[in-house]
């Protein structure tokens, strides 16, 4: 039992101990890819770099191991990529490093652990998945409201029967000032009740422009 923590690397990378840890580490790609993509909106393009990272990150490793310098110029090409990327979710981040520290144990011939950490991370993702912590209520809301209209109290009714919470960002005039563009952050008490939700401040704000969206997961209330 204890041989899966055995590595399959002896004291030189064979072309066979090399396409093994190289296919492991695409088996371990792939189970990073299909948990992150269940019951989640990701693009192609991330899915193919979550299969294909753990393999690159394994032949970078068998070819710097030994040798600092080679280690050094890596480690500064490396760096270099943050500053082409974007901000991603939270969950993305966790697949990246996931995909990364797969890599990593393949690169070390330590194969089995490299797939039994793929599957029980990925597991404990797909059940954490289930799991309703509320984030999903988080919503923007854009009104637009005629100058008379309160723009500090305004809605507090409304808010208080509809939502968890809600918190005014932004104000902006527009029309030649004769109306303002409201943005808030607010957390449904019921996602059914959306509809009821709007309606309530078309009543309100004399039936001007209203746009409710998902709020991006980086956003806090």
């Amino acid at each position: 039992m204890d041989s899966i923590f055995s590595s399959v690397i002896g004291t030189e990378v064979t072309v066979t101990t090399y396409i093994i840890c190289l296919a492991c580490s695409m088996v371990c790609g792939v189970i990073a890819a299909f948990a992150a993509a269940f019951r989640s909106r990701v693009s192609k393009s991330f899915l193919v770099a979550l299969v294909l990272l753990p393999m690159i990150v394994h032949t970078v490793i068998t070819m710097v191991n030994g040798n600092i310098g080679t280690g050094v110029a890596v480690m500064g090409a490396f760096s270099l990529v943050r500053f082409r990327s974007v901000p991603g979710k939270a969950k993305d981040i966790v697949a990246i490093f996931l995909a990364m520290t797969a890599g990593l144990a393949c690169a070390s011939g330590f194969v089995g652990i490299a797939i039994m950490f793929s599957l029980i991370v990925c597991a404990a993702a797909v059940v954490l998945s289930f799991v309703r912590l509320g984030e999903d209520r988080l919503l923007l809301l854009n009104v637009t409201v005629p100058e008379s209209l309160n723009i500090a109290h305004g809605f507090d009714d409304i808010f208080t029967q509809y939502t968890k919470k809600h918190r005014l960002v932004s104000t902006k005039t527009t029309n030649m000032g004769s109306l303002y563009k409201l943005t808030y952050k607010v957390e449904m008490k019921d996602k059914d009740k959306a509809q009821e939700f709007i309606d309530a401040i078309r009543c309100r704000n004399g039936n001007l422009e209203i746009l409710l969206t998902e709020a991006p997961d980086t956003e806090e209330l």
